[in-house]
């Protein structure tokens, strides 16, 4: 049995009654992150360009539009809101199993498979089990085919949240269609040949634009597919096929026999971000802050921070002196700055005022970011970091963290998704829908239908972006 066969047999034949209560329970709590994360996301001025963009062009009113809260198409409404649930680089992480694949290649497993499954799944009225398993399937798929591909990928340059995105996505929509085997195949197909993204956009409105594409790519990829639409039937192994041309190869023991055995959220797991940026810095960050309460460090105090990392952090964290926010998230030196002067990281942290202030400037400059040799030995599977704070008196302040809060080591607890869900939601939606958003995820299992979720977060109370 070839990949892609394996692939569509697991989608087809997987049933809700299938998935253990662990791995549900795990799904609901990326769910919430994934809807806050839209919400927070839609603010954000690319989020309000593309809705401009998407409103112009009409179309068939099939799926909300997160935020401004307007019916598009399907596929253009997926688009919109995987735009957004990446415009603040504030959602969830796969991770490897393996040394060698850098973090999970940062594949960024739920806002591409969930914004194609709210779209397709309003449009059919979905019951709350068929969201979730079609989420599930989804996200399995697209972790196992990331956690597979050969790390050239990642290296040389393709953003696989943008390239394997699109192939999560489209099996579950394929799933939500009640597709079978033949026409699973042909998604696949179309899917793969659909998929782009490279990494030298990463600081820009087109990095959101991956994941959002890949979201539109998986609802088009389907429905062309159930319409008859052709496409290879071994797209992932083929000679000319997905792996060899984008990778140069891949392991297919990551994959053969592995769908579902356990499940990607339960090992080696998906981690949720503590923080509205690049993920490779979230250690770096939960480390400097711990730093500075416990030493109560003050910038006038610091002569230097160095900060140690393998060899794939400065390769994605690409901006010494950031001049915007989005820049920013992709700055080593702007997250230790922002986190000693403000001892916070959040949404308020990462605005172009913040980047551009003096004071942030000043001690960017004071930062350096360099490859430590006995992190790099360890391998690319965790973003293990060093801080060494060098202080004016002379004295000197080190400490090293392995993994950042949210991790599945250093999970978070289903309060705390709750508290980062409403610092997302409150730019856009009142406490009141919030909390009602929160208590529906978390009773998923039981609707019928998700049209009252879909009702809570469209985001109709005059706050949304505009």
């Amino acid at each position: 049995m070839g990949l892609t066969e394996e692939v569509v047999r697991f989608v087809s034949n997987t049933r809700y009654r299938d998935i253990p209560e662990d791995v549900r329970r795990l799904a609901r709590g990326f769910i919430l992150d994934g809807l806050g994360v839209i919400l927070a996301g839609s603010t954000e001025r690319a989020s309000r360009i593309l809705h401009r963009y998407i409103g112009d062009m009409g179309g068939k009113p099939e799926a909300t539009v997160i935020g401004p809260g307007f019916m598009a198409p399907a596929a253009k409404a997926a688009l919109a809101n995987g735009v957004s649930g990446h415009a603040m680089d504030y959602d969830d992480t796969q991770l490897s199993t393996s040394r060698e694949a850098v973090y999970g290649l940062l594949t960024h497993p739920t806002v591409p498979v969930l914004s194609a499954v709210l779209a397709v799944g309003e449009q059919k009225g979905i019951s709350g089990k068929e969201m979730l398993l079609g989420y599930i399937v989804g996200v399995e798929v697209e972790c196992r085919i990331a956690d597979a591909i050969n790390p050239r990928h990642y290296q040389s340059g393709f953003h696989s949240t943008a390239t394997i995105g699109g192939l999560g996505a489209a099996m579950a929509v394929g799933k939500l269609l009640n597709l079978r085997e033949e026409a699973l195949a042909r998604t696949l197909g179309i899917a793969a040949s659909m998929a782009s993204g490279l990494r030298e956009n990463f600081g820009t409105m087109t990095k959101p634009l991956h994941a959002g594409r890949a979201a539109e790519n998986g609802v088009t990829a389907a429905q062309l597919a159930r319409r008859g639409f052709t496409a290879a039937t071994n797209i992932l192994e083929a000679k000319r096929g997905f792996y060899n041309a984008m990778a140069g190869g891949c392991d297919e023991t990551k994959i053969s026999g592995r769908l579902g055995r356990p499940y990607f959220m339960q090992d080696p797991g998906i981690s949720i971000k503590p923080y509205p940026s690049g993920s490779l810095s979230h250690p770096a960050q939960d480390l400097i802050l711990d730093l500075v309460k416990q030493h109560d460090l003050r910038a006038a105090d610091i002569e230097a921070i160095e900060v140690g990392t393998n060899s794939n952090v400065p390769n994605a964290l690409i901006y010494p002196m950031p001049k915007t926010s989005l820049e920013g998230k992709f700055s080593i030196p702007f997250c230790m700055a922002i986190g000693v002067l403000e001892r916070k990281a959040g949404i308020a942290q990462f605005t172009d005022r913040k980047v551009q202030d003096p004071k942030v400037v000043d001690l960017m400059k004071r930062v350096k970011l360099y490859v430590d040799d006995e992190l790099e030995a360890l391998g690319y599977d965790q973003v293990r970091s060093r801080i060494r704070i060098r202080l004016k008196n002379g004295k000197t302040i080190e400490g090293r963290a392995d993994v950042a809060r949210g991790h599945p080591l250093k999970p978070m607890s289903w309060k705390e998704l709750g508290e980062k869900f409403r610092d997302c939601a409150r730019l856009v939606l009142t406490n009141k829908k919030a909390e009602q958003a929160i208590q529906l995820v978390s009773e998923l299992e039981g609707m019928k239908t998700i049209q009252p979720l879909i009702r809570t977060v469209r985001g109709r109370e005059g706050k949304a972006a505009r």
